[in-house]
């Protein structure tokens, strides 16, 4: 190494407040720092990443001509960028900077003053013997796709897709089901302010349908994704409807003359049936049937049928659809997969499934909807109108035998129930709960005005439902036996009717979407967010946003509010109509790869091919998002990842092991 380039190194260590400082002497820390080898200066600073903390940085590179930078604070996930920043402003290359944690790794973890001291010291060295082997690494930038995909076709996706079509983006959004609509198409009411949910919704979904910068792909599923941040090629499958979405002018004479009428309707929750060939609900979007193959007398059992081709006038149904496979170039994609609800069959002490009138929350939004079952009257199943009905917070949720995590709308949706029933039948409503959760705007005066309404509230967790009564006269009815914490005492309360008021947990299939995007996922199912405080729309895939319930439970505004805020993230990105390529990316060393292709099977973003001239495997750097994955897997060596080397990696070790 010549004189030159002979590292000169300035360390900084941040007091960050009161979080490192009053367990780390950070003065003794820079101390000893400043004995090291190659290391000018060491200072400490009560908040690096202020203007003045980022300009100390900034004039001592440029005064005392240091060409490598430490700064010990937080995690690197709330400030690397912003420190890199200062050190490229000084004229440096921003990969001859390393960071140490010790906030989250020493002063929030460790318990001994001196000991932290003693760690913070041994993990600012590491970074310092790590920095000296650092080498310059470049970007370079690359176009993008003026497009969006929205994966989720609920409240979330709907709105995502509208605002980013709304500012002049080609917006491709994928929903699994017939129609568009989610779980917001199944309610009659939203809390607090009781508007109706149809009235909210179906506008919206012909506004996505109508809008010529949104292409609709219901019944539809995304296949598979390659690339990276602004350049994504994803293959969507459009499942047959075997109805000619073209042709289809939704009359509905075919699902009248369907001859298969006992199927049980996923839309209504189970609580009636359906035809062969139908749509979830009236107000669908789009308005075309699709046949259900599975009990399609044609399709599904091989028979002679065809009743709903030989009444179609515009000759719709076409029994010979096969699946299409649809290749989009995408920009940024939003994923808004949702929820559902939690179900309460393993939860045998309230009952549902052995007794009749018990009922989840997402059932009951149905039998008191104007399109449900019984056209919006609640009625039990033998026809009359309950005169007292129980309502359970929390089934599933808010334990850790289950769901530990609060589910944030049970509350508020128990009360409505509450309120609905007293004014659609006079019943008299128990809410047995945890705690009352009620903390966004109106919310609150909604529990008072629900209070105030006569519904009676115990605060106590429901031990067991049983038929079992204590008065013959209450014969027929279901017994709700909970302790109420209060008053200590236990409380029997004959009922006629229960709603369990169930959770929400990640809807179906994410997991496979996560695997497809390569998102990560916390220990209950939810996609993680790149940082929850200063990046909670974003994801560790650059060019991936979250939007709605796939994050975690919310509610509707929080929701809509969210997918704005995804979408917004998204058209950010794509109005620069370039993006900057990560510079720590994988290398194939020619010299060492004896061609063997391990890197190319392990490689989740396709982003190696074998060059069969050389017959050497080599990176396509636009594509490798420098996951580590073929070095892991290289037996030769070849494979490694820039800025990550073995020298860098060893020298951090080694000075760890002093």
């Amino acid at each position: 190494m010549t004189t030159q380039n002979k590292p000169k190194i300035g360390v900084y260590i941040c007091h960050c407040g009161m979080n490192i400082a009053p367990k780390v002497d950070v003065e003794e820390v820079a101390r000893y720092i400043q004995e090291l080898d190659h290391v000018t200066v060491a200072r400490d600073y009560k908040f690096m990443c202020s203007n003045p903390g980022q300009d100390m940085i900034i004039n001592d590179i440029k005064e005392l001509g240091l060409n490598r930078v430490v700064v010990a604070s937080c995690s690197p996930r709330m400030h690397e960028k912003t420190f890199r920043n200062a050190v490229r402003t000084a004229g440096l290359n921003p990969y001859y900077f390393q960071m140490a944690n010790i906030r989250e790794q020493v002063s929030w973890v460790t318990k001994d003053s001196q000991e932290a001291t003693e760690k913070a010291k041994s993990m600012v060295a590491a970074a310092v013997a790590r920095v000296f082997f650092h080498q310059p690494l470049d970007t370079r930038e690359v176009t993008v796709a003026k497009s969006v995909l929205v994966i989720g076709g609920g409240i979330a996706g709907m709105q995502a897709a509208l605002t980013s079509a709304n500012a002049g983006y080609q917006v491709s959004l994928v929903e699994r089901e017939p129609s568009i609509g989610g779980h917001m198409a199944k309610f009659d009411k939203t809390f607090p302010t009781l508007d109706c949910a149809a009235c909210i919704m179906t506008p919206k979904m012909v506004d996505v349908l109508q809008h010529p910068g949104i292409t609709l792909y219901t019944w539809s599923e995304v296949e598979k994704v390659e690339g990276f941040i602004g350049n994504f090629e994803v293959t969507v499958k459009k499942k047959p409807r075997y109805v000619d979405e073209k042709k289809c002018t939704g009359c509905g004479t075919c699902m009248q003359k369907c001859p298969t009428k006992k199927i049980l309707s996923e839309f209504n929750e189970g609580l009636s049936f359906r035809t062969a060939i139908y749509t979830p609900f009236p107000q669908a979007v789009p308005n075309v049937p699709v046949i259900d193959a599975t009990h399609c007398r044609v399709l599904g059992q091989n028979k002679k049928c065809g009743v709903c081709a030989k009444f179609c006038e515009t000759k719709a149904i076409d029994f010979d659809q096969k699946p299409e496979f649809v290749t989009l170039k995408i920009g940024a994609i939003i994923t808004a997969t949702g929820f559902q609800a939690v179900n309460p069959t393993s939860l045998e002490q309230y009952g549902y499934g052995r007794f009749p009138e018990v009922y989840t929350s997402m059932e009951f939004e149905r039998l008191n909807n104007a399109t449900g079952p019984t056209s919006g009257k609640v009625l039990m199943k033998n026809g009359m109108v309950p005169k007292r009905v129980a309502i359970i917070h929390c089934v599933g949720s808010r334990d850790t035998r289950h769901k530990k995590y609060c589910s944030r709308v049970c509350c508020m949706y128990s009360m409505k129930f509450a309120h609905l029933l007293r004014e659609k039948t006079g019943a008299e409503v128990w809410e047995f709960y945890i705690d009352i959760r009620s903390p966004g705007k109106l919310y609150e005066e909604f529990y008072n005005r629900v209070q105030e309404e006569g519904v009676r509230f115990i605060r106590g967790r429901v031990a067991e439902i049983t038929d079992m009564v204590e008065d013959p006269g209450d014969e027929g009815r279901l017994t709700v036996i909970a302790e109420s914490t209060l008053t200590r005492r236990t409380v029997r309360v004959p009922v006629d009717m229960v709603v369990l008021s169930v959770g929400l947990e990640p809807a179906r299939g994410s997991e496979d979407i996560g695997r497809l995007l390569g998102l990560s996922r916390d220990g209950d199912g939810w996609f993680n967010e790149l940082h929850a405080k200063l990046a909670p729309l974003a994801t560790p895939i650059n060019g991936i946003f979250l939007a709605g319930c796939c994050q975690g439970p919310k509610d509707i505004p929080d929701t809509v509010a969210q997918a704005m805020g995804a979408a917004g993230e998204a058209i950010a990105l794509l109005a620069k109509g370039i993006v900057t390529t990560q510079a720590e990316i994988s290398r194939i060393d020619p010299d060492l790869c004896s061609g063997c292709k391990s890197c190319i099977e392990s490689c989740t973003y396709s982003a190696i091919r074998f060059d069969e001239a050389r017959k050497v495997a080599v990176v396509n750097e636009a594509l490798c998002m420098g996951c580590g994955s073929c070095a892991a897997a290289c037996p030769s060596s070849a494979a490694g990842v820039k800025h990550f080397t073995d020298k860098q990696v060893m020298g951090e070790i080694e000075a760890l092991l002093m």
